[in-house]
């Protein structure tokens, strides 16, 4: 059986929640990275991103996710993504997948039914998810734009929020929860940073250097942030685009206020600054007579020519922009846009701006106050040479290496509190402490 596994290919599963462009361009990164001499590799998502996504060297299946609206409606409200019922009907697909592809490990982003679909198929399960989710997370929680905030302001909101945070984590989980005891599995800690984080193995698409953790056990890895851009020539006329000003990019991304942007670029085209928007083909906008409009454009190219990066603060969006040495203005609107951004304000590389009323004219403001304060570009690119020290490629081959059939399910059913023999256990692992001089 050894001889038979190392001699064949190794299959790995990539499932993508595809409530957003990102986990399944995250997934493609991964999915692409890997060797294709010694891994026989499947990417799944919802087809609805077949197009973005683009022809990929590896094969794609489809796979089900919830209707978009009800996902951003759940995030503008602050109310769970999913029901318990979606989730129940999420493992039937995943295993329903899993048994048609036999792969040696399943791969999740955002994928929060896999806790339970590969312990049902006894296949190990690893997910890529954001250091700020963890349980091992050293940060603080910014107040994210809910009904709340716009209502009480942001002083009286934040102070609500901390008081809630455990009690609203807990009704975020309970989805979940509802879901392993509906399969007869043991239920997680009520805890949304579980739930969100839970494998065999957890990789953290991010460095450590911006979200420092504490107490990190060894099957939870730094692999460096996951970067993607749709694979799309690069325009003509960017080759004679003036560079006699700063260039900013502007690309509010698949989830950040669409609704935002005609307005902002009415802000900046007042500023002496070149322009360049990519609206992801989700708002019709006029180009400002100080730059150019398109639907898509080579994310890590414009990140590499602009001064300054304006996005809605999430992950990936940022990590391009600093991989680039660019500092960044976010406008976030949901809990995961604001605890990046919040990180990436706090490290001196960017500023985060609330949406509101205001928010264009914040944003101007905010671009003008980077380019005339080095600092901010001085910090971009110390983080752009902490991101260069990761490989994300090699470091996640390392830890499929690793992860021969049977043995993460022996050392890494962790995290659960002390259950019955049938429930998930809590091994004994050596500890990591992740800190950064930001913390200093």
């Amino acid at each position: 059986m050894r001889e038979d596994f190392i001699a064949r290919r190794q299959r790995i599963l990539f499932i993508a929640e595809a409530v957003t462009l990102a986990h399944v361009g995250r997934m493609i990164s991964l999915a692409e990275g890997l060797d294709a001499a010694r891994y026989d590799s499947t990417l799944a998502f919802d087809s609805r991103y077949a197009t973005a996504a683009g022809q990929t060297s590896v094969p794609m299946r489809h796979i089900r996710t919830i209707p978009a609206e009800q996902f951003f409606n759940a995030l503008a409200g602050g109310s769970p993504i999913y029901g318990w019922r979606d989730l129940v009907q999420y493992v039937e697909d995943d295993r329903a997948l899993i048994r048609s592809c036999r792969p040696d490990v399943v791969v999740g982003d955002f994928r929060l039914s896999l806790v339970a679909s590969a312990q049902l198929e006894r296949v190990p399960y690893v997910t890529v998810t954001n250091a700020y989710w963890s349980p091992y997370a050293r940060i603080d929680y910014p107040v994210p734009d809910l009904p709340l905030t716009r209502i009480c302001g942001v002083p009286i909101a934040q102070a609500l929020f901390d008081l809630s945070r455990p009690i609203a984590f807990a009704v975020h989980a309970a989805p979940v929860n509802r879901m392993l005891r509906h399969f007869q599995l043991a239920p997680l800690r009520r805890d949304l940073r579980d739930a969100y984080t839970h494998a065999d193995i957890t990789v953290y698409s991010d460095i450590p250097e911006l979200i420092p953790t504490a107490d990190l056990p060894d099957h939870h890895q730094f692999i460096g942030p996951v970067q993607w851009s749709p694979q799309i020539p690069l325009p003509d006329w960017l080759a004679s685009f003036p560079r006699t000003r700063p260039l900013i990019y502007v690309n509010l991304g698949s989830s950040g206020p669409a609704e935002l942007l005609p307005e902002l670029l009415r802000a900046l085209e007042v500023l002496p600054v070149n322009v360049i928007a990519a609206t992801a083909g989700r708002v019709r906008v006029a180009a400002p007579s100080n730059g150019f409009v398109v639907d898509l454009i080579p994310g890590h190219a414009a990140a590499a020519l602009a001064a300054v990066v304006i996005g809605n603060g999430g992950s990936p969006s940022c990590y391009q922009a600093l991989a680039a040495g660019t500092p960044v203005v976010g406008v976030p609107t949901n809990l995961d846009q604001f605890l990046n951004m919040s990180r990436v304000e706090r490290s001196g590389a960017g500023v985060l701006i609330r949406h509101g009323r205001q928010t264009p004219d914040g944003v101007a403001a905010a671009v003008t106050t980077i380019l005339s304060q080095p600092s901010y570009a001085e910090r971009a690119t110390w983080l752009q040479s902490a991101i260069r020290r990761y490989s994300p490629a090699d470091r996640f081959a390392a830890i499929l290496e690793r992860l021969t059939p049977g043995r993460a399910r022996a050392a890494a059913r962790h995290d659960a509190e002390p259950r019955s023999s049938a429930a998930i256990g809590r091994p004994s692992v050596p500890r990591t402490n992740h800190t950064s001089e930001m913390e200093s």
